[in-house]
């Protein structure tokens, strides 16, 4: 009787071990990846030469692997053939790690149609770690960063993974040991080191969450190499500050007239160290967002590409002889969006002969199409054959103000720099500079108040429904009815722009938002303010120009 007892008691305890695997791996949720591929598509907008390219880098999932690229043009844009080439760029203590680094080890070319559109490529990687997408178009060479990630894991988690690979190992031994020893208590030996097993394992789960991540690389550090590939191994001071000192925009000298084509160019500094600024990351769609604001009242919102450490260019057609205010908006790596005007500004001279004031068209996206004098809220305008107005009931300095504009009738709005609709907003200034023809980019230059708003919108629930499901979007233009500005039975879902890729949010290529874009902004003083709507449809960039008075809380008006 007494073997008998013997016997069952590693087998009872064989069968408790077993049933502490299945419970122990039916309660433990997957582990992911920290540093691998969770970040999705890369969209940069870019302004290479007379072109206004959005620049999509779809999502890297293994390496070596493809990088696919589209290169997606709007209305406007030249055709024309552009190469493209990815360069690995990061340093490593590994020489042979870094052996590529700063040799294009990809081509491709893509050649840009007449017709918008998507143009596709695809390069090809070969590791992890910081790498540069340039672009050709054979007169200037646009140069974005990216990083590709690599599949890691915390320490925790492979405290985990050990811990189950060596259970699962030690109870099989204990099963051997349990049908073949001839005495009972040998069994407990691996059956005790399983158990230690387990509780090292589940020690390591519930440590992994509060164990703090490794800065991000790319975004909060500067990338390398060995930080994309092994970021818990490098020593690091413990901090959650990684933000970077304010920078200095140097505009260079600009020597042209009214009708001319140049190239605008400028370089960013770090403000601590007076190196250039070569840590931009990509921010609302773009590494930088150019505003210019011409003497005729024209709006210019541009993407200048990265042709080196902290410079910068942007080719633009001047319509007009006066003063051009430029502002600038970025991010640096570590956090923190800064908004920067220029000290300066630039002159277009008055060219020899007639003046020609502002008969010259600006022909780059993303600019008014023409001097032409703002219009007041409640005011419908059309702009490139699209009806627009825009609606502002109240407008009072200090509160919020919801300024909604319509911009046709359909949900067919694209989402331009990752949002459905931007308002640039200048003031206060007085009603004789407001209303001027010319000069307005001294008024601006001076002015207080230079803002960027955005408009998240709201997408159809049919056209959600379609843009989940894969259907073409331009079926359903015209199909859905119109509806007039005093509708109120709007059923949108506004959910934003939400991910419909996997952790990518909607491109260019889903024309479902709208036709409302709402922006909410406090003025913070009463006077007139210059406002200009932007918004894309049919691959068109639509900037729509209007004049705003804003009372002060009292009634009052300057």
């Amino acid at each position: 009787m007494k073997d008998n007892v013997l016997k069952r008691r590693p087998r009872a305890l064989v069968a408790v071990l077993l049933c502490a695997v299945g419970l122990l791996f039916a309660a433990s949720p997957p582990a992911g990846a920290d540093g691998g591929s969770s970040r999705g598509d890369l969209q940069v907008a870019q302004t290479l030469g007379d072109r206004e390219l959005t620049v999509t880098l779809r999502r890297v999932t293994g390496v070596p692997g493809p990088l696919h690229v589209d290169v997606l043009t709007h209305t406007g844009t030249p055709a024309g053939r552009l190469r493209l080439a990815a360069t690995p760029t990061g340093i490593s203590t590994n020489a042979s790690a870094a052996a590529t680094s700063g040799t294009a080890t990809s081509t491709a070319s893509v050649t840009l149609g007449a017709t918008p559109g998507s143009y596709s490529a695809v390069l090809r990687v070969d590791g992890a770690g910081p790498w540069e997408l340039s672009l050709d178009d054979g007169r200037r060479t646009a140069k974005i960063p990216f990083v590709v990630p690599a599949q890691t894991a915390s320490p925790p988690e492979l405290t985990v993974y050990a811990g189950f690979v060596t259970a699962g190992v030690l109870i099989l031994i204990t099963l051997v040991v349990a049908v073949r020893a001839r005495r009972g208590w040998w069994v407990t030996v691996p059956a005790g080191g399983a158990v230690a097993a387990f509780a090292t394992a589940v020690t390591g789960a519930l440590l992994s969450a509060s164990l703090p991540l490794p800065p991000e690389q790319g975004q909060q550090v500067d990338p390398t190499i060995d930080g994309v590939a092994r970021p818990y191994s490098l020593v690091r001071p413990l901090t959650s500050d990684y933000s970077r000192p304010p920078a200095s925009f140097v505009l260079r000298p600009v020597t042209a007239g009214a009708g001319d084509a140049t190239d605008l160019r400028f370089s960013l500094y770090d403000g601590s160290t007076g190196l250039p600024a070569d840590d931009l990351v990509v921010h609302d769609g773009a590494l930088l967002h150019l505003l210019v604001i011409g003497p005729s009242g024209e709006l210019w919102h541009l993407h200048p590409i990265r042709t080196g450490p902290g410079a910068f260019e942007v080719r633009l057609r001047l319509p007009a002889a006066g003063h051009y205010a430029v502002s600038a908006e970025f991010a640096r790596r570590g956090g923190g969006v800064q908004q920067i005007r220029s000290a300066t500004g630039f002159e277009a001279e008055k060219p020899p002969g007639p003046a020609q004031g502002g008969a010259v068209r600006a022909t780059t996206p993303g600019t008014t199409p023409a001097p032409e004098p703002p219009s007041g809220p409640g005011t419908t305008r059309t702009v490139g054959g699209v009806p627009v107005r825009l609606t502002a009931p109240s407008l009072t300095a200090g509160r919020p103000s919801a300024l909604t504009a319509r911009i046709g009738d359909t949900a067919t709005l694209q989402p331009w720099l990752g949002m459905v609709g931007h308002m640039i907003v200048v003031g206060p200034l007085s009603r004789a500079d407001a209303t001027r023809t010319t000069g307005l980019g001294e008024a601006a230059h001076d002015a207080e108040v230079w803002a960027h708003a955005h408009s998240m919108g709201g997408m159809s629930h049919e056209s959600e429904h379609s843009a989940h499901s894969g259907h073409d979007m331009e079926g359903m233009r015209g199909t859905r009815p119109d509806r007039t500005s005093g509708d109120s039975s709007d059923t949108r879902s506004m959910s934003g722009l939400m991910p419909l890729n996997g952790d990518s949010p909607a491109d260019e290529t889903v024309a479902a938002y709208g036709p409302d874009a709402t922006f909410v902004y406090t003025f913070p003083a009463p006077g007139h303010y210059r406002v200009w709507i932007q918004a894309e449809r049919d691959n068109t960039i639509l900037t729509v120009p209007y004049l705003l008075q804003v009372t002060s809380p009292s009634g009052g008006t300057p």
